[in-house]
């Protein structure tokens, strides 16, 4: 395990975004989030079904904040607390200095280049603060949107995993997307 800590929270700012502690003011952007078909789609996990999971949710990833095995941020709009995602470093080899990224955006957010901006301010973190050497993502090969925003962020296609996944009772795929530090 690394010495690095992710305490004091950093929050991150590009233009028109800053990124944020998820906090329980969040439950209900997070529920929206997670027990929506539509965002969950390509990911494999039960939907949440009450606020209190949601803050379940949050309590887990602040958690892993503090442990130093992970740290997501709330994506919001300068001057609008309303939290519009999630994105993070959410599994991490520090002995490989390579991190996995995800995210996630409310419906309404999608389309806007909001995740496109934010990945920019994960890549800088992960290279810069956290001195990794590579970032991966891996997605769901029918998920488009996620695979154009990673090759706009330079991100290159590694791998098709072929049913490498179980989840509720079907084998899925996955590919994997990486970026290595310059």
């Amino acid at each position: 395990m690394s010495q690095f800590s992710f305490l004091p929270f950093p929050n991150l700012e590009s233009d028109r975004l800053l990124l944020r502690q998820v906090s329980a003011n969040d439950a209900a952007e997070v529920f929206a989030l997670r027990s929506n078909p539509e965002t969950m789609k390509y990911i494999p996990r039960p939907l949440v079904t009450t606020v209190e999971e949601a803050l379940e949710h949050v309590k887990l990833i602040n958690s892993k904040i503090e442990s130093g095995e992970g740290i997501n941020w709330a994506i919001t709009e300068k001057g609008n607390p309303k939290l519009l995602g999630i994105i993070g470093h959410y599994r991490i080899k520090w002995e490989h200095f390579r991190s996995e990224i995800g995210y996630m955006l409310l419906p309404e957010a999608q389309g806007k280049g909001i995740i496109t901006e934010a990945i920019q301010l994960l890549i800088d973190y992960g290279f810069d603060e956290m001195k990794m050497h590579s970032l991966e993502a891996i997605i769901d090969p029918d998920n488009q949107a996620s695979a154009r925003v990673l090759e706009k962020n330079k991100f290159v296609k590694e791998a098709h995993l072929r049913e490498n996944e179980f989840y509720d009772g079907k084998f899925l795929d996955t590919v994997i997307y990486s970026l290595l530090k310059k």
